[in-house]
């Protein structure tokens, strides 16, 4: 059963920035292409910044400490749990997985949008906690063959586990409808070019503009400046 967070978020006061900044969340059974997008996404996009998780599990050959993830071990991570640290959590196997509240809620009242690459235990906590930032994009593979070409292709996993990933895919595909926006990576180039224009428009929704109430109430005050108001 998934527990919630005790996690308030705290707008910023209006006039602080341009924007306020928004959660975007990436999900996908392993190997259908979030992580690529992601990673696209934070060398092109500079108002994007990756929400670093901690994790239990041990720490790949290729991946380095306090960028891919937090690695702790499991008391450590049952005591920030415990203590309301987390903004979500959950478990993937046999290892743990959360996400620290407080930089994130930093981001986004400086107008940065914070990217977290989660699965659908963890979109679910997001939503329950801080919907009104929140925007979710799922991507699906355009087949099971594709989807286990690719984790071969990748190397990263021995056949137990890409064994593995494979029969957990059918559950993580079957929450699909709880997201925002639905796409299916045929072709990599495509769907990051999709999700760059989701992004785009929805920075553009009227309750992340920051100021514009009283902007509008400038305005309408100045129109007997001019002729004709």
């Amino acid at each position: 059963m998934l527990t919630r967070p005790q996690i308030k978020f705290q707008r910023p006061t209006i006039g602080s920035g341009r924007r306020r900044g928004m959660m975007i969340v990436l999900s996908s059974p392993s190997g259908a292409g979030k992580t690529t997008i992601s990673r696209k996404l934070l060398l092109l996009d500079r108002d994007i910044v990756l929400s670093i998780s901690v994790t239990t599990r041990p720490r790949r050959k290729n991946e380095s400490d306090g960028i891919d993830y937090v690695f702790i071990d499991r008391k450590e991570f049952e005591h920030l749990r415990d203590e309301g640290g987390l903004l979500e959590h959950a478990q993937v196997f046999d290892n743990f997985y959360g996400t620290p509240a407080a930089p994130v809620q930093e981001r986004l009242a400086e107008g940065r949008d914070v990217l977290f690459d989660v699965d659908w235990q963890g979109h679910r906590q997001l939503v329950a906690n801080a919907r009104e930032d929140l925007i979710s994009i799922f991507i699906l593979p355009p087949s099971y063959g594709e989807l286990y070409r690719r984790l071969r292709a990748r190397a990263m996993d021995s056949d137990e586990v890409i064994s593995r990933r494979m029969q957990k895919a059918p559950e993580e595909i079957s929450h699909w409808n709880e997201y925002d926006y639905v796409l299916i990576n045929e072709d990599m180039d495509e769907t990051l070019a999709t999700v760059q224009g989701i992004i785009e428009v929805e920075r553009l929704k009227r309750h992340r503009q920051i100021g514009l109430p009283e902007f509008v109430e400038h305005l309408q005050r100045t129109r007997d400046d001019v002729p004709g108001g």
